[in-house]
């Protein structure tokens, strides 16, 4: 039979033919292991972090090594992001039981402080991918290139969307660091940390305006500083020292006069 074919007024008749954009089939995450491995790299590590954005909270960075076949295909594997928080637990939990090796590092906010987040940023990636046992044979890391690794490496750009192991790298970071913002919710509520996460939202400047910064946040962000001096700023007016006026040589024998607390002062 001959195929069909579609007319319209604005040009000839043309066969219908429907391509599948690479990026949309099904296997496509795992293209670029695949191709490692025939190249003779067997071991494909993928690097990724969770919470560089953020202005509260650890850097979580993670790394991991997907078995090759039908076990490393992990059900609804993606990038951490475009997944709902039920779905990444759940992809999460498939990530460690297929995995060949993974690992998670967790930055603190006094060491993002000190020495910067890009820096920070390398070296918490750097120290993931060390931990793997065994290590990996090639290395794809999300966006920036990691010096100092012991094999050959490659960044990639949106590598969580186009890389399995650089996705799970991704969901182990990120899994990680929401439940550590869980529970510095419960220790700081009026923050929301189990809603934003510690991001810039709406809500989490509100709160930093409201209360200023707790130790969680980072002090290198502009928002954080701002929020400190101006809460400072306030509860001087607040607390601040009583003035005190000379009114002339005081009497010996006249007690003085109990000075009344400053409205909010703690005494």
């Amino acid at each position: 039979m001959a195929p069909r074919t579609t007319h319209s007024s604005s040009g000839p008749a043309v066969r219908s033919r429907r391509t599948v954009a690479d990026e949309d089939r099904p296997d496509a995450l795992w293209d670029m292991e695949r191709s490692l491995r025939r190249r003779g790299f067997d071991v494909v590590a993928g690097a990724d972090e969770a919470g560089r954005g953020a202005c509260a909270g650890p850097l979580v960075a993670a790394a991991c090594v997907l078995p090759s076949g039908r076990r490393g295909r992990v059900p609804g594997l993606a990038d951490s992001k475009l997944l709902t928080a039920a779905t990444r637990e759940r992809v999460y939990d498939e990530i460690v039981a297929r995995a060949l090796t993974w690992s998670v590092v967790v930055i603190p906010v006094g060491e993002l402080d000190a020495r910067g987040m890009h820096v920070t940023n390398i070296e918490a990636l750097r120290r993931a991918v060390s931990a793997l046992d065994p290590a990996p044979d090639y290395v794809l890391t999300d966006g920036f290139p990691v010096s100092g690794l012991t094999g050959p490496g490659l960044a990639v750009w949106k590598g969580d969307r186009v890389a399995a192991c650089v996705a799970a790298a991704s969901v182990l970071a990120k899994v990680t660091r929401d439940r550590i913002m869980l529970d510095l919710h419960e220790r700081w509520p009026e923050y929301d940390f189990a809603g934003h996460k510690g991001y810039i939202t709406d809500v989490h400047t509100a709160a930093l305006e409201r209360h200023g910064p707790c130790p969680e946040h980072r002090m290198r962000f502009v928002n954080v500083r701002s929020a400190r001096d101006a809460h400072a700023a306030r509860r001087l007016q607040v607390t601040g020292a009583v003035a005190m006026v000379d009114d002339g040589a005081m009497s010996l024998s006249t007690p003085s006069p109990a000075l009344s607390p400053v409205p909010g002062e703690v005494r």
